[in-house]
C-alpha cells in the first residue's frame, strides 16, 4: 500500500468494522497484515498524521480511538447527598459536574449520557458542567433492606405489601414500595427486592419493586453480615450443577492424573499460612545449587485441572471472581469440598500443582526459570507463628521440633532479605499499613480488635509469591501471547500534585513533576517518615493519591511494586485471574501458541479482566462495610470513654480521628465549640479564628466517644480540651469552608426524613379516594423494636 490516502481510508474501515474501544498499533498492523518493517513504518507514519488531523486520537494508555460522531458523552454518575453529582468519563482527566436540577433522577453508579452545558475552563482549573440526557444502565436493579409491612386494610387500599428503606447509603433518601404480588414477607424480614419502577417527576423520592428473596429476619444471628453480602450482590449459593461437579471429583489423586507432570514428591516443601487457614494453595522449597545460586520453587494448587473451562464450577467461579472474607465467615470462590480438600496442599499427601522454579544469584537476580505442571507431597504444614519463633525468637523447642527444616528456613530468610532489598532498590513502595483483626464470639458479637503482626514468616512468603508472579508474567509476556495482568498505573497527576503540596507541611520536597513521579521517589518519601508521628498519615495520603490496581490484558506494569510485568499466579483457590493464568499456561503448553489459540484468548480475556476487577471491588466494599459494622458494634458500649488517637483526615466539616485499634470516628465541626474554625484547603487543616489552635493530619489528640451507631456504621467523637494544643504560626491564607454552627453534615439528617410520604403505586388509580386518611394512619406506625 503505497498510496497514503488509501491506507488511511483502509485503517478507518478496519477500526470501524472491528468495533473495539481502542487499538494498539500492533492490533492494527497484525489485523491488516502490515507486519513487515517497511509496511509497519508507513503505518506508524500514517497513524501519527491521522492523529494530527483529528481523524484519530490517542487515549491515556497511548491507544488509538476513533472520534465519536455523537457529541453526547457516556460515563458513570456519582451522586452527592446534597443533590448534585459528577460523571466520570473514560480517558478524561476531569469529571463533569452535574447540578442538582440536571441529574434526570439518575442514581449513584448509573451509566448515563451527558450533554455539556458549560465547557471546562482550563485556565481556572474549572471542569465542565453538564446535564444527564439519558440513563442507559442502572446500577441498582436489586436492593436489600428491612421490610415494614402494611396492615390488610393498607394492602387493599394501596396495592402494596409495605415498604423498605434501602441499606445503601447512596440512596438513603429513597423509599422502595413493595408491590402486592409475589413473595409476601413478614414484618422485620430482610428482603431482596427487584426494582420495577425508578424515581421520576411524579415520584422523585420513590421506587417500586417486587420481593424476590427473604434473606432472614432482623433478629436472626448473623443477619447483619448476610444483609451486607446480599446488598453487594455477592452470590452465596453454588448452582446444583456446580455442586454435583465438585461432588464428582474423587477424594484422592489417581495415577492417571500424573500424566505429563513432573514428579516432585521427594522434594522438601512446606506450606506456611495462618493458624486458621484451611485452603492451603502455595508450597515453597529452597536449596543452594553447586554454583552458589539459589533454587526457589513456588508450587501452587492446580485448581484449573478440576475447574474445567466453561463447566458449571467455572461459570460460578467467574461470577464470584474472588473469595470474600467477612470477619467470621468466608464466601468461597469454589466449593469447600475442593478448596479445603483435594485442591488444598495438605501435608504428606499427593497433590497436583503448577510450579514455577527459579534460579537466582546471591544478589536475587533471576537467571533461569521453569514453569510446568507437577505433583508434590508437602513435608510439613507450617504456621507463620512457628516460622517466626524459629527465625526471630529462636525458640529452642520449636527449632528442635522442626530441626530438619531449620536450615532451609534460615536460607529462606536470607533470600527474602535479598529480594526485599532488590525490590526497594528499583522503587517498590512498602506502605506497611496497619491491619486489624476483629475477634467475635459464636454469635458474631465483637469481643476485641487486635492488630495483625507481619513477621519475617509473613514477609518471606510475600517475597516468594511476588517473585513467582513477576517471573510467570514476564515469561509469557515475552512469548507474545494473550495474558491477564495485574496492573497499577501511574498516579493521576492532579492527585499527585495535591499530595506533593501536602507533604511540604512536613518539610518534604518531592523531586520531579506530578506527571512523571517515579515509585522510587515516593519510596524515598515513605522512608523519610519511618518511625515518625506522621508516618501513618503520609502513607495514607500517598495511597489515596494513587490509582486502584486492577486486571487488564495489557502489560502496563505495577507502579507500587516498581515492576514492569506482574500477574496473579499464586492464589487460584480464591482468585479467578490466577485460575485463568493456570489455564492459559496449560493451554499454551498443550495446544501451542498458534493464531487460533491467540485469537480465542484475545476475545475472552478482556471480559474476564473487567468482570474480575468488578468482583474484587465488590468484595473489598463488602469487607470494609463489615469491618465498619463490627468496629461500631465493638465501640457501642464505650460511649463516654476517652482515647488517644491520630487525625487521619481534615475536611471542612470536621476531623476524622483514628484510634490505635484502627477504629475511626468523626469530630464534627459543630461540636468544636471552643472556637470558630476555618478550613485552610492548601494545607488540609482547621485553624481557630480566635485561639489560633490548629488541627492537621497526623496530629495526636484525645477524644471522647459520643456515639457509636451500628445501624449507620457511624462513630462520633468529641475533642478533649488540650491546653498545649499547637497554634498556627504560618502566613495568613485564604480560608475555604465554614466554621462551627453551620449545617454541614456527614449525610442527611436522618431524623428529618419522613417515615412515610403520600404514595400510590404508579398506574394504580383505585387508591385515589381513600389514600389520604389511610396514609395519616400508617404514618403513625412505629418501627419494630430490635432485640
Amino acid at each position: 500500500m503505497n498510496d497514503k490516502k488509501a491506507l488511511q481510508e483502509a485503517i478507518l474501515v478496519f477500526m470501524k468494522e472491528h468495533k473495539k474501544v481502542s487499538f494498539q498499533v500492533s492490533d492494527i498492523s497484525e489485523g491488516m497484515g502490515l507486519t513487515s518493517a517497511a509496511d509497519f513504518k508507513v503505518l506508524v507514519s500514517s497513524l501519527a498524521e491521522m492523529e494530527r488531523e483529528g481523524k484519530l486520537f490517542l487515549n491515556k494508555k497511548g491507544h488509538f480511538k476513533l472520534p465519536s460522531n455523537d457529541p453526547v458523552l457516556t460515563g458513570t454518575f456519582r451522586a452527592s447527598d446534597r443533590g448534585f453529582g459528577f460523571v466520570a468519563i473514560e480517558d478524561e482527566e476531569k469529571d463533569i459536574y452535574i447540578p442538582p436540577n440536571m441529574t434526570n433522577f439518575a442514581l449513584d453508579g448509573d451509566k448515563v449520557t451527558v450533554d455539556i452545558i458549560k465547557p471546562a475552563e482550563p485556565w481556572s482549573d474549572k471542569g465542565a458542567e453538564g446535564k444527564i440526557k439519558a440513563i442507559i444502565e442502572r446500577k441498582f436493579t436489586q436492593l436489600v433492606g428491612e421490610f415494614y409491612a402494611y396492615s390488610e386494610e393498607g394492602i387493599e387500599e394501596t396495592g402494596l405489601y409495605g415498604y423498605l428503606d434501602p441499606q445503601d447509603k447512596k440512596i438513603t433518601d429513597i423509599r422502595v414500595f413493595i408491590e402486592a404480588q409475589g413473595i409476601k414477607p413478614v414484618d422485620g424480614s430482610i428482603v431482596v427486592v427487584e426494582i420495577t419502577l425508578y424515581p421520576d417527576d411524579e415520584f422523585p423520592r420513590s421506587m417500586q419493586g417486587i420481593v424476590k428473596k427473604v434473606v432472614g429476619h432482623i433478629n436472626d444471628p448473623g443477619i447483619d453480615i448476610l444483609t451486607i453480602v446480599y446488598k453487594h450482590g455477592i452470590p452465596t449459593e453454588f448452582s446444583p450443577e456446580a455442586i454435583q461437579q465438585a461432588d464428582d471429583v474423587p477424594d484422592k489423586i489417581n495415577e492417571s492424573d500424573f500424566e505429563g507432570r513432573r514428579d516432585l514428591r521427594d522434594e522438601v516443601l512446606v506450606t506456611i499460612d495462618g493458624e486458621d487457614a484451611k485452603d492451603l494453595d502455595d508450597a515453597v522449597g529452597l536449596k543452594l545449587l553447586d554454583n552458589g545460586n539459589y533454587q526457589l520453587g513456588v508450587h501452587i494448587a492446580d485448581v484449573s485441572y478440576y475447574v474445567t473451562e466453561d463447566s458449571p464450577l467455572d461459570k460460578d467461579a467467574f461470577e464470584r471472581g474472588t473469595s470474600v472474607y467477612l470477619t467470621d465467615r468466608v464466601i468461597p470462590m469454589i466449593p469447600q469440598r475442593l478448596s479445603n480438600g483435594i485442591c488444598s496442599l495438605n501435608p504428606h499427601v499427593d497433590r497436583l500443582t503448577m510450579s514455577c522454579v527459579m534460579e537466582m544469584t546471591p544478589d536475587g537476580e533471576i537467571v533461569g526459570q521453569d514453569i510446568f505442571q507437577s505433583v508434590i507431597r508437602t513435608t510439613e504444614r507450617m504456621t507463620y507463628t512457628e516460622v517466626n519463633e524459629i527465625l526471630t525468637d529462636k525458640n529452642p523447642e520449636i527449632r528442635k521440633k522442626y530441626s530438619n527444616l531449620v536450615d532451609m528456613f534460615e536460607l529462606m530468610e536470607n533470600l527474602h532479605h535479598t529480594l526485599e532489598k532488590k525490590r526497594k532498590s528499583r522503587g517498590a513502595i512498602d506502605f506497611d499499613t496497619k491491619e486489624a483483626k476483629i475477634i467475635v464470639d459464636p454469635e458474631g458479637k465483637p469481643l476485641d480488635i487486635v492488630l495483625r503482626e507481619r513477621g519475617v514468616g509473613e514477609r518471606l512468603i510475600e517475597s516468594f509469591m511476588l517473585a513467582a508472579n513477576e517471573t510467570v508474567s514476564e515469561h509469557f509476556s515475552k512469548m507474545e501471547v494473550p495474558l491477564i495482568y495485574r496492573i497499577h498505573e501511574q498516579p493521576d497527576s492532579d492527585r499527585m500534585q495535591k499530595f506533593m503540596e501536602f507533604v511540604t507541611a512536613f518539610g518534604i520536597t518531592v523531586k520531579g513533576t506530578s506527571q512523571d513521579v517515579s515509585p522510587k521517589t515516593l519510596q524515598t518519601v515513605v522512608n523519610s517518615v519511618k518511625g515518625k508521628p506522621e508516618e501513618q498519615v503520609v502513607s495514607t495520603m500517598m495511597l489515596r493519591s494513587m490509582k486502584q490496581a486492577k486486571y487488564d490484558v495489557e502489560p502496563l506494569g505495577h507502579f507500587g511494586l516498581g515492576a514492569e510485568y506482574y500477574s496473579h499466579f499464586t492464589s487460584p483457590i480464591r482468585r479467578y485471574p490466577d485460575l485463568i493464568l493456570h489455564r492459559l499456561i496449560r493451554s499454551y503448553g498443550e495446544k501451542g501458541t498458534g493464531s487460533a489459540q491467540k485469537a480465542k484468548w484475545e476475545n475472552r480475556l478482556p471480559d474476564i479482566a473487567e468482570q474480575t476487577s468488578k468482583a474484587e471491588r465488590r468484595a473489598v466494599d463488602a469487607e470494609r462495610e463489615t469491618d465498619a459494622l463490627k468496629k461500631t458494634e465493638f465501640m457501642a458500649d464505650k460511649v463516654g470513654e476517652i482515647y488517644e488517637g491520630i487525625i487521619g483526615s481534615v475536611l471542612k466539616f470536621g476531623l476524622f480521628v483514628e484510634l490505635p485499634n484502627t477504629v475511626e470516628g468523626l469530630v464534627h465541626i459543630s461540636n468544636m465549640k471552643d472556637d470558630y474554625f476555618n478550613y485552610i484547603e492548601e494545607q488540609m487543616m482547621l485553624v481557630g479564628e480566635r485561639t489560633g489552635v490548629v488541627y492537621r493530619i497526623g496530629q495526636k489528640v484525645k477524644v471522647k466517644i459520643t456515639k457509636a451507631d451500628p445501624e449507620t456504621r457511624e462513630i462520633d467523637f468529641e475533642l478533649v480540651p488540650d491546653p498545649n494544643a499547637p497554634k498556627y504560626d504560618g502566613p495568613k491564607r485564604s480560608t475555604k469552608g465554614r466554621g462551627r454552627g453551620n449545617s454541614q453534615t456527614r449525610g442527611k439528617d436522618s431524623g428529618s426524613k419522613e417515615k412515610f410520604s403520600s404514595y400510590k403505586p404508579k398506574g394504580k388509580e383505585s387508591s385515589k379516594k381513600k389514600s389520604k386518611p389511610f396514609y395519616k394512619e400508617v404514618a403513625k406506625k412505629k418501627k419494630p423494636k430490635k432485640k
